[in-house]
């Protein structure tokens, strides 16, 4: 699965518009960014809360998170601006989306271009193929070859998720925060770039990281990048994990 989030030129920005996506109207609803998909809401706890020694916790999160089959996710980005593109014309703000592991995944991207034009792209991946949202028609297409985007790199969970969990250094239990295990540890640079499609580039960072009590589950990441010239803070919420979502090749779709 790939790790990475890579347009290059003309390419990118022909890829992108201020249309509306051609996704089916249940689509479009669960993943509409004028809303939160996900909130940050405290997930129902129900069963015997795990051992809260922190390398035992992140021990059974990495377990978790590496059989994990489907989940709903937000990655939000504030501060210093973050590009998707070598010539810096394309900022994400935000993007969110669904993810079967052993099946398909959908995403909608919200972005800044130029600074000034605010829109969203979108694209679905089943199986093989992947459609991206066509700035004219406003319908999904096949993806073009000069643009790697594939919204199942979003979430990667034995690739990605149990690596970062497991090589966690210096956690510390903060506290159970609204029905949840709050830590503190420091993740690698390679490892936060893993599990955000390849958009956040750095070096070590320290970060927080909500664990579900009793699944062991994350719920919730957060970090900053950057440094004296302005820091840029990062949450990925995770959610809706087992769920059965239906991703479908959307209604309209040329190719």
């Amino acid at each position: 699965m790939s790790t990475r989030l890579q347009m290059t030129g003309a390419a990118l920005l022909v890829a992108i518009g201020a249309v509306g996506l051609a996704m089916s109207a249940a689509t479009a609803g669960d993943l509409s960014t004028g809303g939160s998909a996900l909130g940050d809401a405290a997930p129902s706890v129900d069963g015997v809360w795990l051992d809260p020694d922190p390398e035992l916790l992140l021990g059974a999160a990495a377990e978790a998170m590496a059989g994990v089959e489907s989940v709903r996710f937000e990655l939000q980005r504030r501060g210093e601006p973050v590009f998707l593109d070598p010539s810096e014309s394309l900022a994400l703000d935000h993007a969110t989306g669904r993810v079967m592991v052993d099946g398909g995944a959908d995403a909608l991207l919200a972005v800044v271009v130029d600074g000034e034009l605010n829109t969203e792209l979108g694209a679905v991946a089943i199986g093989d193929e992947v459609w991206l949202s066509n700035p004219i028609t406003g319908v999904l297409e096949p993806l073009p070859a000069s643009i790697d985007i594939d919204p199942r790199s979003f979430f990667d969970p034995a690739g990605a998720w149990a690596p970062l969990l497991r090589d966690l250094t210096g956690a510390v239990l903060v506290d159970s925060d609204d029905d949840r295990y709050l830590l503190t540890a420091v993740a690698s640079g390679a490892g936060l770039r893993a599990v955000t499609a390849g958009i956040v580039d750095g070096d070590d960072t320290s970060i927080a990281i909500w664990l579900h009590p009793v699944t062991a589950h994350v719920t919730r990441l957060e970090f900053e990048t950057g440094a004296s010239g302005g820091t840029t803070s990062w949450s990925v919420v995770l959610g809706d994990y087992g769920a059965e979502f239906e991703i479908v090749a959307p209604v309209g779709a040329g190719g």
